[in-house]
């Protein structure tokens, strides 16, 4: 499997507030970028939507561990296998780091057209969801 790991994103938050949020798909309409994703739908541990350009999408939670680390895989018609995870750390009261890493099933010609857009994709990913958190989500 490819990995892909974003950079470390400040929240200025708990780590339990932040992670409420992201651990349960119902929480993540504020973050859903309209421009990009139409027809959302959630239930707690499972969603799908629409990525314009590419097609029907799902996602699945299949690990929580309070506070720290949510870990997702993709759920019905997916391009590729991937799992995704969430690591949260609070350093200090109202300072919680967040890490995005993303491991896919990549063949050679996938790694070779996606490896940029992923790669910069969760470097993306990962700044708005603390600037969303940041600006009091």
């Amino acid at each position: 499997m490819t990995e892909f790991e974003s950079k470390v994103a400040s929240i200025q938050r708990p780590a339990e507030t932040v992670y409420r949020v992201l651990s349960d798909f119902r929480q993540f309409t504020p973050l859903i970028p309209k421009d990009k994703i139409e027809g959302w739908e959630a239930e707690e541990d499972r969603c799908k939507f629409n990525v314009k350009g590419i097609g029907d999408l799902g996602l699945k939670i299949v690990n929580k561990e309070p506070f720290s680390t949510i870990k997702f895989a993709g759920d019905g018609k997916v391009p590729f296998e991937f799992f995704f995870w969430v690591q949260l750390k609070e350093v200090a009261p109202n300072d919680t780091r967040m890490k995005l890493t993303l491991k896919a099933e990549l063949n050679m010609m996938f790694k070779m057209m996606l490896s940029k857009q992923l790669e910069e994709g969760i470097n993306s990913m990962a700044e708005q969801i603390a600037s969303a958190f940041n600006r009091g989500l």
